[in-house]
């Protein structure tokens, strides 16, 4: 099963290349303007997690997929990586994959030279972690 926090990743991560949210059963479309800020994700990000948790706002999902972010909370998915452009994508434990990566539709996607999407990153623990392992290599 994916995680919430699995499947927050997987939002932020497509949002930071521009794929918007679908919400209301494809009346609206949401995409934070800033995911993260330091080490946690952004407050309109955050509001955007709640509208997707809140019943009022119907079918959720990521453009250009058919899976509902309450179908990717169940027990029959699971992230995974996509094996064109290394993103996270939802894959069904049994049955048949999705039709495409949300990836198939981005044009210079996946670009190499370009920074990638990233999750936030507490740099104070980041540079203990490295600290520790050059001091155990001493």
């Amino acid at each position: 099963m994916a995680s919430a926090n699995e499947i927050r990743q997987y939002l932020a991560y497509w949002f930071q290349l521009g794929k918007k949210l679908i919400i209301k059963n494809g009346q609206e479309a949401l995409l934070p303007k800033k995911v993260i800020v330091s080490d946690r994700y952004s407050d309109e990000f955050e509001e955007c997690w709640q509208q997707i948790l809140s019943p009022d706002s119907g079918d959720c999902y990521l453009e250009g997929t058919n899976e509902t972010i309450a179908q990717l909370l169940t027990p029959q998915w699971e992230m995974n990586s996509c094996a064109r452009c290394s993103m996270p994508v939802p894959v069904r434990k049994v049955g048949m994959p999705p039709l495409a990566c949300p990836c198939f539709d981005l044009g210079g996607w996946p670009n190499t030279e370009a920074p990638s999407p990233r999750s936030p990153i507490d740099t104070q623990a980041h540079l203990s972690q490295i600290r520790d392992r050059l001091l155990k290599n001493k």
